[in-house]
């Protein structure tokens, strides 16, 4: 088993207090105590809706070699219970993150922006991988106990890591990038995004530029060309005394710059011009959203000195994650249907790339583009406006039906033709059946809506009723 922390270590860095026999090292961070593995350390993180003091014995029960709980707490273990006592543990885990990145030699990339951020990190680890050992944070984790997390878990002996960094208000993200103190800083877009909380663009690019506050002396930002906020946060890096700005997209003057490309139904291929370097590669996963995304992964590749033919090469192993795109071919009475799965969020800039996918999915003979859309979250008073706009992508996208869910999708249904209404409910819970009962073979539907708007278990009920076609192949064999 690798060591990832010695317990000195560990509480030395965060002034901790040690209680009962502890063992020697940790092979790893954990702050869920059902998924924890033999040895790891668990925090007893205060979370959004529980205290990790309540689950920390039912960690160290399952395995943990030590809890690390607040001082305050002490009383509620055992007296011989393998504990690190801190006066808070959410700043134990980022004093312990502190540690972890001083103690890196590691060239570190941090990604942020409207969209798409998950999807670059994941580029990115794929990419250079190819190159050396990579750490990436796990799933989402950006917030402001995600990456600190994500920063403990980083081995010493890492050659990259990759961070991803969200927010949705502002000044969340200037901590977070100060403790990761990357080299390089990607901002994939600047999007309508939380802007209930923001009230305009404007405001999203300055909360996103943020990111920039903790670029290592001589970092760069990379940046996309195709934005319109582009200029605006160009100026912003320089104002904070950022090094290099490098641009990416189709425009001319882009230092990452798209060259041609060919867009298929399950991939895509790429000929680009990365800072004076030709390159031609294929991408795993369909979407020109992602083609654009891939020009910042091999812009950052570039810049910290990995070996770029080797990360174009490994693009092509690109695939969308669940609820981000996911395909899945679903067994119909007389033959399938192919299911999207975009129901991990959305946002106008997210809308219109998914339904510009599903515009290019293949369908059978008699097969129709289904749409199956729940609520945009977080708008504010352009909310409306933004969901009756996607009336216009589905209209260039060839959607035959759309089906939709929520208050605000309202908006949209009103806005669309009737011959292209499938039906609409007031929650996804309501609109299942309908949906259940409308798909056919030759279809494909694409589901998506922000995380609030629950369309995950439609999805669910789909791969239930008609299950996944790879499934059934192996309950063949």
């Amino acid at each position: 088993m690798s060591v990832l922390w010695t317990l000195d270590d560990m509480a030395a860095a965060m002034r901790a207090t040690r209680s009962a026999t502890l063992p020697a090292d940790v092979p790893g961070i954990s702050i869920d105590s059902r998924s924890i593995a033999k040895g790891e350390a668990f925090f007893a993180i205060q979370g959004d809706n529980r205290d990790g003091h309540e689950f920390a014995e039912a960690a160290l029960k399952a395995g943990a070699g030590v809890a690390v709980v607040a001082r305050d707490k002490r009383e509620r273990f055992a007296a011989d219970a393998p504990l690190l006592i801190v006066t808070d543990v959410l700043e134990g885990l980022r004093d312990l993150a502190r540690a972890a990145r001083a103690r890196s030699h590691a060239k570190v990339i941090a990604v942020t922006g409207s969209v798409g951020k998950t999807g670059t990190k994941e580029a990115l680890r794929l990419a250079l991988m190819a190159d050396g050992e990579t750490h990436a944070s796990a799933a989402s984790y950006n917030n402001h106990w995600g990456v600190p997390l994500s920063l403990t878990r980083c081995p010493a002996t890492a050659k990259y890591a990759v961070f991803e960094i969200g927010m949705n208000h502002a000044g969340e993200i200037t901590p977070l990038t100060k403790l990761v103190r990357p080299h390089v800083a990607i901002v994939t877009a600047i999007e309508p995004v939380h802007l209930q909380y923001f009230g305009s663009l404007r405001k999203i690019a300055d909360a996103k530029a943020e990111i920039f506050a903790g670029l290592e002396p001589g970092g760069a930002a990379v940046l996309n060309r195709d934005n319109r906020q582009f200029t605006y946060l160009a100026a912003a890096d320089k104002a904070v005394g950022v090094a290099r700005i490098v641009s990416f997209g189709k425009h001319k003057q882009a230092d990452a710059r798209l060259v041609r490309h060919s867009l298929q139904a399950d991939c895509s291929t790429v000929q680009a011009n990365i800072l004076g370097q030709d390159v031609t590669y294929k991408l795993g996963a369909p979407g020109k959203h992602l083609v654009l995304n891939s020009l910042a992964v091999l812009a950052a590749v570039s810049l910290v000195g990995a070996d770029l033919a080797l990360a174009a090469l490994a693009l092509n192993r690109l695939k969308p994650a669940t609820g981000r795109g996911s395909r899945t071919t679903l067994k119909m009475p007389g033959g399938s249907a192919l299911l999207i799965d975009e129901s991990y969020n959305a946002n106008p800039a997210s809308m219109a790339a998914a339904i510009a996918l599903l515009g290019q999915a293949p369908i059978g003979p008699q097969g129709r583009r289904i749409a199956v859309l729940g609520d945009m979250l977080e708008l504010g008073a352009q909310g409306a406006a933004l969901h009756r706009g996607l009336a216009a992508p589905l209209e260039t996208a060839s959607v035959d039906l759309v089906y939709c869910c929520g208050p605000s999708m309202q908006a949209l249904w009103q806005a669309l033709p009737s011959g292209r209404r499938g039906g609409y409910a007031e929650t996804a819970a309501a609109l299942q059946s309908a949906v259940l009962d409308a798909i056919r073979n030759g279809d494909a539907v694409m589901v998506k809506g922000s995380l609030g708007s629950k369309m995950g278990p439609i999805v669910k009920a789909l791969e239930r009723q008609f299950p996944k076609q790879a499934a059934l192949e192996q309950a063949h064999h």
